[in-house]
């Protein structure tokens, strides 16, 4: 599918200057995810060798980023997510991607060094992005075995009694919530010594941490890591010390568990609604039921869902692509993503419809694409940015208003978000690249009677009937989004 740029798809740029990091700033946002070692090398190489699923460096680095920023620009993000920083353990293949700190006061050399990391904040601020770092606060790592650690090397917690350590334990039971907490990830060959974070000496050592990474290199905002393992009164702690936004990663799909850590931390990533989106759109035979139920009651439960992470993919996770080639469901899934209640998210190779398989399957190397900005979900995003953004612009009440699901049948749904000054009218679907043409009678969708509106993504302008139901034609599968032609005719220009 191909979305053309005209008169209704040319969006003004927003965002020119970098003034604060406040959770209500970060709402406007929207994220590239870049895993460091795969996003892009200081030489510009796009053929050098990383064998897919490689357990180990290959070679990206924080001055590849600042080379390629106008790559990511180029589809309208406004910030971007890297990989933790911090000094790691020895093993490349448990260093490459962040996750094994041995010296939270020192940065990853294979990824440059301390000027290199403050010259990429610098380079992403001239442009007027954000800065988020991935951070980790449930654990240390450990080149020795588990009973055999030096602890005396970690830094700062460089003394057994900072951990959950007499004795040690591994999670075994991941419904056993204090198992999560206070047992270790990992296992005794690959330890993640596990901190006790209820420490008063802990928490203060993380506060001061905390506060020295976002001063010493303008961070503008935090994602954190393995939210789930520490006790929830520890994350307001942490997030006030930081003083930028955080978004949390709780790694589950239940609602009733994920949404009251929202209650001690900013921000979370939307796993509930990733697990249904994924499961409705990889398939054509899935039907709308539990992804439109899982919407509705994370609305009611979370403290603020326009403050949620809205992903599909990450390196956590199989590509999407992994599940299904069909390109209409995943242009279905990413404006999905793009534009559904919360902060978007989408994380790199997503544009290029890498289909790796699970963790380490999905760290491809970016550059072997060659950085490819015709690909069609590339250009699809560039205009779904565009869309948020002026709808953003448009409307103050837009980035806050939740989104309402105001049609459903089997395999169609229909999102409106916005209120009278600017509205957008998602139409999503599951039908698949094989599909001919759905007709479908949407009542009350909000558009006023005898308004004119026109899909983005096609150009193709209809007529609000009298009785305010909009009819609407959905051609081989493809994803809909509207708005009132008269905004798009004035503010795109």
């Amino acid at each position: 599918m191909r979305f053309p740029t005209t008169i209704f798809c040319t969006l003004i740029s927003s965002f020119t200057a970098v003034n604060s990091a406040s959770p209500a700033e970060w709402r406007s946002r929207s994220i590239y995810q870049v895993f460091t070692d795969r996003f892009a090398l200081t030489n510009g190489s796009t053929d050098a060798a990383c064998p897919p699923g490689y357990g180990g460096f290959c070679g990206g680095t924080w001055q590849g980023i600042v080379n390629k920023l106008d790559y990511i620009q180029g589809m309208g993000f406004t910030a971007i997510w890297i990989s933790p920083v911090v000094e790691q353990v020895a093993d490349p293949s448990r260093a490459y991607h962040g996750y094994t700190a041995q010296n939270l006061y020192g940065v990853n050399r294979n990824f440059g060094s301390e000027n290199d990391l403050k010259a990429l904040a610098k380079a992403l601020h001239d442009k007027g992005m954000y800065l988020m770092i991935d951070v980790v606060a449930n654990h240390m790592g450990s080149d020795d075995k588990a009973e055999e650690i030096n602890y005396s090397v970690i830094n700062p917690f460089n003394k057994k009694d900072h951990y959950h350590a007499n004795p040690i334990c591994f999670i075994s039971n991941y419904n056993n919530q204090t198992e999560v907490e206070q047992c270790w990830l990992g296992n005794d060959y690959y330890p993640l010594p596990d901190l006790n974070t209820t420490q008063p000496t802990v928490r203060d050592m993380f506060s001061t941490w905390v506060k020295y990474l976002v001063s010493t290199y303008s961070v503008d905002g935090l994602r954190v890591d393995t939210v789930k393992h520490v006790e929830k009164s520890f994350w307001s702690i942490f997030n006030s010390a930081s003083g930028v936004f955080n978004i949390g990663e709780v790694a589950d799909g239940n609602v009733d568990y994920l949404c009251p850590y929202q209650n001690y931390m900013d921000g979370l990533l939307g796993y509930p609604s990733y697990y249904q989106a994924t499961q409705f759109f990889s398939t054509t035979t899935a039907t709308s039921a539990n992804l439109i139920g899982e919407v509705n009651y994370l609305n009611s439960q979370c403290k603020d869902t326009t403050l949620l992470g809205s992903f599909s993919e990450n390196h956590d996770q199989p590509r999407f692509a992994w599940y299904t080639s069909d390109m209409v469901l995943a242009e279905n899934i990413i404006t999905y993503t793009m534009l559904a209640d919360g902060i978007p998210i989408i994380y790199q190779g997503q544009e290029q419809q890498f289909n790796g398989a699970t963790d380490p399957y999905n760290r491809e190397a970016l550059w072997l694409s060659n950085y490819n900005t015709s690909s069609p979900l590339y250009v699809l995003i560039s205009t779904l940015n565009k869309v948020r953004t002026l709808a953003a612009t448009s409307s103050d009440a837009y980035l806050t208003w939740h989104q309402q699901i105001i049609y459903s049948e089997s395999h169609v749904i229909a999102f409106r978000k916005g209120d009278e000054s600017f509205m957008t009218l998602m139409v999503v679907n599951n039908l698949g690249e094989g599909a001919g043409t759905k007709n479908a009678v949407m009542g009350n969708i909000g558009f006023p009677a005898g308004l004119t509106v026109v899909d983005i993504l096609t150009c193709k302008s209809v007529v609000v009937g009298s009785d305010g139901s909009l009819s609407v034609s959905i051609e081989g599968g493809a994803p809909m989004v509207s708005s009132p032609l008269r905004l798009s005719m004035e503010d795109y220009r």
